[in-house]
């Protein structure tokens, strides 16, 4: 709730800092006195335009700070600051602070705290709803605002929404894989018949890992054959003819072996001339084992150049090297084996969003059964709640109203807006359009008195509810201001003194000039000081015995 309000420098107030409590808080004062600044004052630091109007003539800067305390913060605040990157401990107060300042001119700066961390103003507006439900004279939030209707008849119905936003998302999801499912499919299928056709062709190949290389180097070496073949034919004539110097080499090896005994020089060319031959027959070895590696076999060469090419431009159709051939082989055969089974699949699929579906249905019905129920409930109270507040010609209607199918959502099947009719005969139309300044808060009065509700904004304020109405009404309105603020916090601007007299704290505004100097104050009133203004509030300018004896026996009824 609202335990602190400062402000500073904003139109006629100079420095105020107010302390709030629990309860019916009623604030009062002569017109003009300045009880619109305190509201525009509250406004602006919940997130309100920034206006350069609302900065004191004379300072260049206005600053508002107000402070809320919480015995546990609720979780929707909690989930906006958490967002924020803005921490609150348990037992904390939440700071909210806006501060203006003139830049000449029209222009205005303006810049937006939340415990001391810069945030925008936006934020500001976020956590607005959740702190502070104002309803005044030009109201058009809070109750006044239809998309928050549904919310509140849920509320007053206690109605397990949460259990039909999870089908929805169940359903969402299950036709979400559905329709991603039959996309894939259908893509896949529109290649079927491409990937049969690439299939076979590799299939045909028979492609395998490491085949290039191989046949790559058969090819180069039966090359090197046929470029070496005429010069191997040469060295092996050579080699091996008749006359042939290993042939030589043998037979003087022979002839010299019978005398080398003669003499130790001939005994060291025999050595010499053994060792040169058998460094011939090894040469002659190497040149034999390299013919036979070099062998050129021209059709064998064609057909390992045929088939290399036939491997290399199925890599470059494919887009990959010929290596991953095989790999890309597998691939197709999964894909293949994936449309012949993706029918199953999506059958499968297509049943469980149907099932999905219609969870989801029979749990939005049951909500549309409980809302139905709730309303009727709820257009009972309301009218029990008309009469005392001289609205007994008017009729209230909750319209609970069936959506076209693409609109629905988590929220359900519905829609729902409260209706009014003013007037006997008239048609019902939303609160906003029909009821006049004071009849829409009154019309607020008494839904608030109604619904009861729960998780509403922490403070509540009306803005001059009683406007225009006195005696009996005026006391049916304060009875059931004070029973809304039993539960929590509640401020009334008023004029009415049988609305005044049911507060448990009394503040009140009064306007004075110095010189050319004027200044709006606010003080927080004693048992004595209620009396006296009550007093005022029942005779006007001059206080009499009667009034005050008048204003006692309303404080005393209270």
């Amino acid at each position: 709730m609202l335990t602190g309000l400062s402000i500073r420098n904003v139109v006629l107030i100079e420095a105020l800092d107010l302390a709030f409590g629990r309860g019916l808080g009623v604030l009062t004062g002569e017109t003009g006195a300045g009880k619109s600044i305190l509201l525009d004052s509250l406004g602006l630091v919940l997130g309100d335009r920034a206006d350069g109007g609302l900065i004191r003539a004379g300072t260049d800067e206005a600053s508002v700070t107000a402070t809320f305390e919480f015995a546990a913060l609720p979780e929707a605040l909690r989930a906006a600051l958490a967002e924020a990157e803005i921490a609150v401990e348990p037992g904390e107060p939440l700071i909210i602070r806006r501060r203006l300042r003139a830049e000449g001119g029209n222009a205005v700066g303006s810049r937006a705290f939340v415990n001391d961390q810069p945030v925008s103003v936006a934020l500001l507006r976020e956590l607005a709803r959740n702190l502070v439900e104002l309803h005044g004279q030009h109201d058009d939030r809070g109750l006044v605002n239809a998309r928050g209707h549904r919310a509140l008849l849920d509320r007053y119905a206690r109605a397990e929404v949460a259990d039909v936003a999870a089908a929805w998302d169940k359903w969402r999801a299950a036709e979400s894989a559905l329709a991603e499912a039959q996309a894939r499919l259908a893509a896949a299928s529109a290649e079927q018949d491409l990937l049969v056709a690439h299939l076979a062709e590799l299939t045909q190949l028979a492609p395998e890992v490491g085949e290039e290389a191989e046949l790559a180097e058969q090819r180069a070496s039966m090359q090197k054959g046929e470029r070496l073949s005429g010069d191997l034919a040469e060295l092996q004539h050579l080699w091996t003819g008749s006359d042939s110097a290993l042939v030589s080499l043998r037979s003087a090896s022979r002839r010299l072996d019978r005398i080398a005994h003669e003499h130790p020089l001939l005994t060291e060319a025999m050595e010499a001339l053994d060792r040169a031959v058998i460094e011939a027959s090894e040469a002659e070895d190497r040149l034999e084992k390299a013919a036979e590696a070099l062998v050129h076999d021209p059709m064998l060469l064609d057909r390992i150049e045929t088939r290399l090419f036939d491997l290399r431009a199925a890599g470059r159709k494919h887009g990959c090297s010929v290596d991953d051939l095989p790999a890309l082989m597998t691939e197709m055969r999964a894909a293949l084996d994936r449309i012949e089974g993706g029918e199953a699949a999506i059958a499968g699929l297509d049943r469980a969003a149907q099932d999905a579906g219609l969870d989801y249905r029979a749990k939005a019905e049951s909500l549309s059964v409980a809302r139905a129920e709730a309303a009727r409930r709820l257009d009972t109270a309301v009218a029990a709640e008309l009469a005392p507040l001289k609205l007994d010609a008017a009729r209230f209607r909750t319209a609970v109203l069936r959506l076209p199918e693409d609109r629905w959502g988590p929220h359900g099947v519905d829609a729902a807006e409260f209706l009014i009719s003013t007037n006997p005969g008239a048609d019902f139309a939303p609160l906003a359009k029909i009821a006049s300044g004071g009849e829409l808060s009154r019309f607020i009065l008494a839904l608030k008195v109604a619904l009861a509700e729960e998780g509403g904004a922490a403070t509540v304020i009306f803005d001059e509810i009683d406007r225009g109405v006195g005696g009996a009404v005026a006391s049916a309105i304060g009875e059931r201001l004070a029973r809304l603020a039993s539960g929590g916090q509640l401020l009334a601007v008023t004029h009415s003194p049988q609305v005044a007299a049911r507060g448990t704290a009394h503040y009140l505004i009064a306007k004075s000039s110095e010189g050319t100097v004027t200044r709006t104050s606010v003080i927080q009133l004693d048992a004595e000081g209620r009396q006296e203004e009550i007093a005022r509030m029942l005779s006007g300018a001059e206080i009499t015995p009667e009034a005050r004896a008048q204003a006692e026996r309303l404080l005393e009824q209270a």
